[in-house]
C-alpha cells in the first residue's frame, strides 16, 4: 500500500531535518573542542594562566556540542511522537544554549588582547625562574622542550633569555639543546650561538599566533553553531506549533 503524504507527515520530516541541523552543529562544536584541548593549543600551556582560558573554552565547546547533539535527537523524537512537552523543552533549552555560545565567543575575543599584553612579561620571568632543561625535566621544562623542538624557536624572545637564568646557573650552558637546529650534534654544545647551530627567534610570537588562531576558530565555531541553531530552533518552533495545533 502506497504511503499517504499529509501536511502532518511533511511537517514531521521538516522537523526531523531541522533537528538534524542542530545535531550537526553540535558535532562541529565537539570537533572544535577536541581540537582545542588536544591540538596545537596544548603547546600554549607554557603561557600559564594567560592561555588557560583556551583549554576551558575547549571544554565548554565539548559540553555545548554534546548538549546540542542531545537536543537535536530529543527534538527529532518529539517531532516523531508529536510530543508538545518535548518540543517545548528543546526550544527553551536551545535558547539557553544560544545565549551561552554567544557569551563564550565574546569572552574568547575579549581575552585575547589580555594574553597579548600580559603574557610576555609573565612567561619571560617564569622561564628564567623555573626552566631546568633536559637533565631534570619537570612538567614545565618538558612543555618548553616540546615547544622549542616543535616550533623551532628558542626561549621567549631569543636565546639570551637563558642568560643569568636558573638554567644557566645550574648547567653552565647558555641555552638548552632544544634550541638547536640539529639536536645531538657536536656543535650543539650549549655555548655555540651561531645562526647555523641554534634558532635565533623566540617562541612567544609563534605561541601568540597559535593562541590567536585558536581564539578566532573557537569564536567562529560558537557563532557559526549559534546561527545554525537559531535558524533551526526558529523553524522548529514554527513547525512544531503547526504540527501540535
Amino acid at each position: 500500500m502506497a504511503e499517504i503524504h499529509t501536511p502532518y507527515s511533511s511537517l514531521k520530516k521538516l522537523l526531523s531535518l531541522l533537528n538534524g541541523f542542530v545535531a550537526v552543529s553540535g558535532i562541529i562544536l565537539v570537533s572544535l573542542g577536541i581540537g582545542g584541548k588536544y591540538g596545537g593549543a596544548s603547546l600554549t600551556n607554557v603561557l600559564g594562566l594567560s592561555s588557560a582560558y583556551l583549554l576551558h573554552t575547549g571544554n565548554l565547546c565539548l559540553v555545548m556540542g554534546c548538549i546540542a547533539v542531545l537536543l537535536g535527537c530529543a527534538g527529532w523524537y518529539g517531532a516523531t511522537k508529536e510530543s508538545r512537552g518535548m518540543l517545548l523543552f528543546c526550544i527553551l533549552s536551545m535558547v539557553i544554549v544560544l545565549i551561552m555560545e554567544v557569551t563564550a565567543a565574546t569572552v574568547v575575543l575579549l581575552f585575547f588582547p589580555i594574553v597579548r599584553d600580559v603574557a610576555l612579561e609573565h612567561t619571560f620571568v617564569t622561564l628564567r625562574k623555573n626552566y631546568r632543561g633536559y637533565n631534570e625535566p619537570d612538567d614545565y621544562s618538558t612543555q618548553w622542550n616540546l615547544v622549542m623542538e616543535k616550533l623551532k624557536c628558542c626561549g621567549v624572545n631569543n636565546y639570551t633569555d637563558f642568560s643569568g637564568s636558573s638554567f644557566e646557573m645550574t648547567t653552565g650552558h647558555t641555552y638548552p639543546r632544544g634550541c638547536c637546529k640539529s639536536i645531538g650534534t657536536v656543535a650543539c654544545d650549549g655555548r655555540n650561538v651561531s645562526t647555523n647551530v641554534i634558532h635565533q627567534k623566540g617562541c612567544f610570537h609563534k605561541l601568540l599566533k597559535i593562541t590567536k588562531t585558536q581564539s578566532f576558530t573557537l569564536s567562529g565555531g560558537f557563532l557559526g553553531a549559534a546561527v545554525i541553531q537559531r535558524w533551526g530552533s526558529r523553524y522548529v518552533a514554527q513547525a512544531g506549533l503547526e504540527l501540535l495545533a
